[in-house]
């Protein structure tokens, strides 16, 4: 109870009494109490089951009726992962304010598993989110989940390492060395962790950090090897970024994921719009290159 009010930004108490009026009106035992916890009823899980769906079809008709505005305005809520933001969101943006004017952008830094629960709170409109774990599935009812880009992984070594080759390695050839990887929070750490499995190893992992300006820094200094995503750019460090060959190649995709029902107002329609066309622009010109400064 203490969590759906958090997540609500409502009291418990308030989360208490909505759920016991519903209880009332259905005629239908809602939660049950067992020790000091509660668990939904089988009604329960069917009252859930049909609110997906009346929750689709409210937002189908909020996009009907914003359709017939003559022009479209209004704030649209973009949130996704930061390389995910800075590679296309940016560029998605810049198109916004030339095509659409009256559309007033704002953009939220966050990782994936938060951006499905801004669109589930109605505190954003668009998520360029990662699979993983934590994600729902692409069946979930609740939200419409769409593949935008496939962005390739390159190893990252320190200049002179024995493994800058600019033909390229393979993964498992880098199963010796110390890793430098994300916190385990993070998306990309799992990313990290899949790939090296599927390459047949397990990583040494020797660092945790947060930002690729830190990672970058470390393994300019010769700490470690870290895989970086191609879409992010690298800083001025003494780094080389190494492309990957043989199977399977590491990459993550991308997704957008809006609020099922909601594709279709004119605001999330533009936003999504844009966003296709800087992942087109970005596939045909990949302007971040592989191999040192």
């Amino acid at each position: 109870m203490t969590a759906t009010a958090a997540a609500l930004h409502l009291t418990p108490s308030a989360v208490s009494q909505q759920l016991r009026l519903l209880a009332r009106d259905l005629e239908v035992e809602l939660l049950r109490p067992e020790g000091r916890r509660v668990y939904l009823t089988p009604a329960a899980h069917i009252v859930l089951r049909h609110a997906d769906t009346l929750q689709a079809q409210w937002e189908a008709a909020q996009a009907e009726l914003a359709q017939q505005s003559v022009a479209t305005r209004g704030t649209l809520r973009l949130c996704g992962v930061s390389s995910a933001l800075a590679a296309l969101a940016a560029p998605a943006v810049s198109r916004l304010r030339r095509t659409h004017p009256l559309v007033e952008p704002l953009i939220l830094e966050e990782e994936s598993a938060e951006c499905y629960r801004l669109l589930l709170t109605d505190e954003a409109d668009v998520a360029l989110v990662l699979p993983g774990p934590d994600a729902p599935p692409v069946t979930d009812a609740r939200f419409e989940q769409t593949p935008l880009l496939t962005d390739r992984q390159d190893l990252l070594v320190a200049e002179g390492h024995p493994l800058a080759r600019p033909e390229g390695v393979e993964l498992a050839e880098a199963a010796g060395q110390p890793w430098i990887v994300k916190k385990q929070n993070n998306d990309s750490y799992h990313l990290v962790t899949a790939a090296c499995a599927a390459a047949g190893f397990s990583p040494r992992i020797a660092h945790q950090l947060k930002e690729w300006y830190a990672v970058s820094s470390l393994v300019a200094e010769g700490f470690g090897v870290c895989l970086i995503p191609r879409i992010v750019p690298l800083p001025q460090h003494a780094v080389t970024r190494v492309p990957l060959r043989g199977e399977p190649i590491p990459a993550r995709r991308l997704l957008t994921a809006v609020r099922r029902g909601s594709a279709a107002h004119p605001l999330v329609t533009a936003g999504l719009d844009a966003l296709r066309e800087a992942a087109s622009a970005r596939t045909a010109n990949d302007c971040w290159r592989v191999g040192s400064r």
